[in-house]
């Protein structure tokens, strides 16, 4: 049982539906987004077209999230024009790792802190944190260090900590193998007991679902790394080794096979609490928006955007558990 503040259950309160369960929207993205606009755009966009994209996205979709994480590089203007019942999320990373480096070591924006993130009108901080549980005890020790001082600052502040974390194996960089698949479940629910413990001041968890859906039988297009019972234990598993909310990313995967996926998930026993869901539900206006202009961009949101939100909300409806029950 997670036990919270006055401040932090108000501020979740605000990031979730009537019933607990977070139906967020993730465009925190930054240099990916830019490289997906650049594709679709002969010239160079730069930081106005990722800034206008974030804001495209945050007027039309808002309306129908709980809640929208953002970015306070380029996503500030966007959380300004987003629906005035929307919670707002915001990344206190910087984006991606360098892969010059050995471990994709964490770091912070240094021109933000906490206190300054909640002043521009965060509920909940947000850090992405990359962790291979059978990584170099030195690798991981550094991860845990950092992230207790990311928890105390949000202690300090009284605000939600939501710590994202993708999972990876250092030994294999392919997480489309069925090699990786094998060792996920491993991976996720290793990462997710390790940052469970109260040392770290995590309030939810935004989590992966623990095996690859692409290789359980009945999902699978080709060869399986799972039957459809292993993969359930694995959701059950993942469940059961945390008592702090948790809501799972969509991974870049599609709309359909992220609402097939909380699906299963729901059916295994798992008790989720929501999603942040990014990718799977605004990627594919990115094209429009980058070769035929704003308008483009904003006719895909109102229609196909709505639907991927829309259906997904659906989905949540008859899957997610509240996060009330995991709360005092």
């Amino acid at each position: 049982m997670l036990t919270l503040t006055t401040k932090k259950f108000e501020a979740l309160k605000r990031l979730s539906d009537e019933n607990g369960v977070i139906g967020a929207l993730a465009i925190d993205q930054r240099g990916s987004l830019k490289k997906m606009i650049d594709a679709g755009n002969a010239s160079d966009v730069g930081d106005a077209g990722i800034i206008r994209f974030k804001e495209l996205v945050s007027q039309e979709l808002t309306p129908f999230a709980t809640s929208i994480l953002l970015d306070p590089e380029y996503g500030l203007p966007a959380a300004k024009v987003r629906h005035k019942d929307a919670g707002l999320l915001v990344a206190y990373e910087k984006t991606g790792y360098d892969a010059a480096k050995v471990g994709r070591l964490p770091d912070l924006l240094s021109e933000w802190s906490v206190k300054r993130l909640k002043d521009a009108g965060a509920d909940a901080v947000k850090f992405l944190l990359y962790y291979d549980v059978d990584e170099d005890k030195k690798i991981n020790e550094y991860k845990h260090v950092y992230m207790e001082r990311v928890g105390s600052e949000c202690v300090a502040e009284d605000i939600p900590f939501f710590l994202e974390i993708v999972s990876y194996d250092a030994e294999n960089d392919d997480v489309k193998s069925k090699a990786f698949a094998k060792v996920k479940p491993h991976k996720v629910i290793g990462a997710m007991r390790e940052f469970s413990n109260p040392k770290y001041n995590v309030d939810v968890l935004k989590v992966e679902v623990p095996v690859d859906m692409n290789f359980v039988e009945g999902y699978a297009e080709d060869e399986t790394a799972y039957s459809k019972e292993e993969a359930a234990f694995y959701f059950q598993e993942q469940s059961e080794a945390t008592e702090l909310p948790f809501i799972f990313l969509s991974a870049g995967v599609s709309a359909k096979l992220f609402q097939e996926t909380l699906k299963f998930a729901k059916e295994s026993g798992s008790t989720f609490n929501g999603v942040l869901c990014g990718r799977a539900t605004w990627k594919d206006g990115v094209a429009p928006f980058a070769s035929n202009g704003e308008q483009a961009g904003r006719d895909w949101l109102q229609d196909t955007g709505k639907r991927n939100i829309e259906e997904l909300n659906t989905v949540l409806k008859a899957t997610a558990s509240s996060w009330f029950d995991k709360v005092k």
